[in-house]
């Protein structure tokens, strides 16, 4: 199945660079956990949420940002998962600040072949200074 897992995270990312939210969600379980598991109070953006309708407003919240690069370096599969590190680099529209990084996006499928779970590992600390977030 990791072959068919990557390719659907591959999916996943061509949707996103088209701007086709709707098409991303093709490939989400409609009871997707998105962020689960922070263990204590995330960054606002990464906060958890439930469902197609948590996953779309987490996408709202995104045009809050200019992506000036957006990198898959690698899509690593094993069992249900891939970790994908990507080389980022974001400015915040309304603070004008600019971030660089590597984050990692870990995907988890269901039986059923759809993405159960998803979680970003990024740098907390540069994503608050850049949002202005307290």
């Amino acid at each position: 199945m990791s072959n068919n897992h990557i390719e659907a995270v591959q999916g996943i990312y061509a949707c996103f660079g088209a701007g086709d939210v709707e098409g991303l969600l093709r490939f989400l379980d409609p009871a997707i956990e998105w962020e689960p598991d922070w263990g204590r109070e995330p960054p606002r953006l990464y906060r958890p949420r439930r469902g197609h309708e948590g996953v779309a407003a987490f996408f709202s919240e995104l045009a809050g940002f200019e992506f000036l690069r957006f990198e898959p370096m690698g899509f690593l599969a094993g069992g249900a998962m891939v970790a994908v590190p990507i080389a980022v680099t974001v400015r915040h529209r309304r603070t004008g600040r600019e971030m660089r990084d590597i984050e990692v996006h870990l995907w988890t499928f269901g039986e059923n072949g759809l993405v159960q779970r998803l979680r970003h590992v990024l740098d907390t600390r540069q994503f608050v200074w850049i949002t202005g977030e307290t």
